[in-house]
């Protein structure tokens, strides 16, 4: 009885042996990875969500997206907040960023490019405007504002040289509904609150209560580039790989064959 319970013993240390090396032999799974947060362009809400969604169904990954104004989410960023990866729509906010030592500029990749476009509401009468006739297109404003992004904002600032560079700005100027993003004047088309309003192509073809009024010349405002690069966060904490490996997809074939789908045209090499 005694050498049987002895054999015993030993057969189940044996198994408890064999069960920790296969357990130490096998695959470990990777420690779940905290969430990456990402500050984003207004423009962008569509296809970034797209874009997220995707990235999360592939790897498990979460990224929390903020959308607002560049300069807003710039100035945040400088200010401490805790972002992991800022896009912008414009290179004018990433170099202010890159200034301050805030980005990893060597990992900054433009993603996309869009177009400058004025629109009115859906339901509004009359045809396209003509941007080479400053007295038509007074007078197609009418008693109403232009929406337009403030200028501190990318989509303000391009359509401020837009306006200008075709001889429009005298007749607006002083008739602008200035908003803080160009989401905002979108929404503010879309309400009919405003007869006219600047906004970027993509912007116009997420929303069916607006039509586009007129196509701004590319040559009359600098190119609308989308950069992103990963930030260095102030407090040192963060996923600074995890953004990377997102801002790499984006770049990459399936991230621009996801902007293409949105309406938007490759950066500018």
């Amino acid at each position: 009885m005694a050498k049987a319970e002895a054999g015993f013993g030993r057969r189940t240390g044996l198994m408890l042996l064999a069960a920790t090396a296969l357990a130490a032999c096998a695959p470990r799974r990777p420690a779940r990875s905290s969430p990456i947060d990402l500050f984003a362009a207004a423009s962008l809400r569509e296809v970034l969500d797209a874009a997220v969604a995707d990235y999360r169904r592939r790897s498990g990954q979460t990224v929390r997206a903020t959308y607002a104004g560049s300069a807003q989410l710039a100035r945040q960023i400088e200010q401490g907040a805790p972002a992991d990866l800022f896009i912008s729509a414009d290179g004018a906010w990433m170099d202010w960023l890159d200034q301050r030592g805030l980005i990893e500029a060597s990992a900054r990749r433009d993603l996309a490019a869009n177009r400058l476009v004025l629109i009115a509401p859906a339901s509004a009468s009359g045809g396209a405007v003509d941007l080479a006739a400053p007295d038509a297109f007074a007078a197609r404003l009418g008693d109403g504002r232009l929406a337009l992004a403030e200028a501190a904002v990318p989509a303000g600032r391009y359509g401020q040289q837009a306006l200008t560079r075709l001889d429009l700005w005298p007749e607006v100027r002083n008739r602008l509904a200035p908003v803080a993003d160009v989401r905002a004047a979108l929404a503010l088309v879309a309400r009919g609150e405003a007869p006219l309003g600047v906004v970027y192509a993509t912007d116009a073809r997420v929303e069916p209560r607006v039509r586009v009024a007129a196509t701004f010349p590319a040559a009359s405002h600098a190119p609308i580039v989308y950069p992103g690069a990963p930030v260095r966060r102030r407090d040192r904490a963060g996923d600074p790989e995890g953004a990377r490996a997102f801002l790499d997809v984006l770049a990459g074939a399936e991230g621009q064959a996801l902007f293409r789908r949105f309406g938007f045209a490759p950066a500018r090499v």
